[in-house]
């Protein structure tokens, strides 16, 4: 499911955002929308439904929003993972992250490096923002 996340601040009217970052590159690159086009849209902690297209220029898109579902539910996954190269653990929260996953249990086992556990990346100060 492909669905534009829209923050408080993309907002400039309570039915309308625009959109100029990173967001709408996806939208002009993977999209490709026209004026009055429909894209699935959720905002951040609300509920989803569609935004319309309005206009589309070099820089910025803007969408007419109807947000008129709830999100689906949380999926109860649990993932066991042994603990991976320090480097790889970054990309591997970010991929937990955006999959919803919502308990993580990082073991050690018999190929797991004994370094691996001092690096900063597992330390408790840096899920302290967590």
């Amino acid at each position: 499911m492909n669905l534009i996340l829209l923050l408080d601040e993309d907002f400039v009217a309570p039915s309308r955002a625009r959109l100029s970052d990173r967001r709408f590159a996806h939208i002009r690159d993977v999209h490709r929308p026209e004026v009055g086009e429909s894209l699935r849209v959720g905002r951040l902690d609300g509920q989803t439904g569609r935004g319309r297209v309005t206009s589309v220029d070099a820089t910025s898109v803007e969408l007419e929003i109807s947000l008129d579902q709830a999100p689906p539910p949380r999926l109860p996954l649990t993932l066991i993972l042994a603990l991976p190269r320090p480097k790889m653990l970054k990309r591997t929260l970010q991929t937990v992250a955006a999959m919803g996953v919502e308990r993580l249990y990082l073991i050690n086992s018999y190929r797991v490096d004994k370094s691996y556990w001092s690096t900063p990346c597992c330390s408790p100060k840096a899920f302290a923002n967590s």
